[in-house]
């Protein structure tokens, strides 16, 4: 069953499809040029699947179900992957990457258990980077300078589309208001989190909420984060104002990463400390892998928002609920 679809009133796409395909190839072409020279990043190749059981795989929130599938030479099975949080550090360690320093890469992931509606696929597609960082990099200011720097990307990026097609006419704020989940909370303690998220959106139209995944005053998670990648410290979700939609999109979701400290106390918070025996996390523990900063920047979603899509689907294709496929084809939403 799929979350409650929006057809916002009187939509309808200002790109034909064929325009649209242009516009995904110029944005993903142009995107991916600016965040690497802004960030200091070599593209490089990653992972579709990874072993069962290595550790490497993303747990999400630790109870999404993996694509799982035997191969036919190896006694062992395989899955597609969720993210690549983890894979990214072991690579910049393999590779000898030293500070300052960077990787990112086109990230697919199949992730079954997602509801589907406007902004949510079960295909999901990336821009994963990840970067080495100085211990004396580990703070939040750090944090925002690379927040500050992703976004004018994505700023750039809008202007450039505008300029190549002169129907569409919207604009990115590339200036990020930076707020804890905890102060957010503070602000609307009765309201729940998503709806949190679109009223500061709504108001400063760029915001990026820090401090994700420990439990808030009220004993509750603003929003879910595996133990082992992010340090919950340190990380958050970048949020940008949808016109179209009138709602927050989430672009990205990033953050320094644990070291050795942070990692030992969130696996004991979520009462996860058997993955220590897993080479990424004692590789962790044991000072091996470097200290870096990463996240993820939704490929699709970023489209999505710079050619004032309604639905994700219009830019990517997928899997959809046949009654979502009807409804947006009676209401002229045309999904790939």
């Amino acid at each position: 069953m799929s979350r409650t679809l929006q057809i916002p009133e009187g939509y309808k796409s200002a790109l034909t499809l064929r325009e649209t395909q242009h516009a995904i190839k110029y944005i993903k072409d142009l995107f991916q040029q600016v965040l690497s020279f802004a960030l200091t990043l070599d593209r490089v190749t990653a992972p579709l699947l990874v072993a069962k059981g290595s550790g490497i795989n993303d747990d999400l929130n630790g109870v999404e179900r993996k694509v799982e599938f035997s191969i036919k030479e190896i006694d062992h099975e395989a899955e597609i992957v969720q993210s690549l949080a983890k894979w990214k550090r072991m690579a910049l360690y393999r590779y000898h990457y030293n500070v300052g320093e960077g990787i990112y890469t086109d990230m697919n992931a199949i992730r079954r258990d997602d509801d589907t509606d406007n902004i949510h696929s079960i295909f999901v597609d990336q821009w994963d980077w990840e970067k080495v960082i100085s211990a004396e990099d580990r703070n939040v200011e750090y944090l925002k300078q690379t927040v500050i720097s992703i976004v004018k990307a994505i700023a750039y990026a809008k202007r450039k589309i505008n300029l190549r097609y002169h129907q569409l006419s919207g604009s990115i704020c590339d200036t990020p208001f930076f707020i804890t989940s905890q102060e957010l909370y503070d602000m609307y303690p009765d309201l729940p989190a998503k709806e949190r998220e679109r009223l500061i959106t709504k108001e400063h139209k760029t915001v990026f909420i820090m401090q994700i995944g420990g439990k808030l005053s009220n004993g509750e998670k603003h929003d879910g984060r595996a133990p082992d990648y992010d340090d919950w410290a340190l990380n958050g979700d970048l949020l940008l104002w949808n016109d179209v939609l009138q709602n927050a999109l989430e672009i990205s979701s990033m953050g320094i990463r644990v070291d050795s400290q942070s990692l030992k106390t969130q696996l004991e918070a979520c009462d996860a400390t058997d993955r220590s025996r897993f080479e990424y996390h004692s590789k962790i523990l044991d000072g091996t892998l470097p200290l870096t900063i990463g996240g993820g920047i939704g490929q699709s979603r970023l489209c999505m928002l710079l050619l004032e899509k309604a639905h994700i689907g219009e830019v990517q294709v997928s899997i959809w609920p046949s009654d979502m496929m009807n409804e947006c084809a009676d209401k002229g939403i045309i999904l790939l």
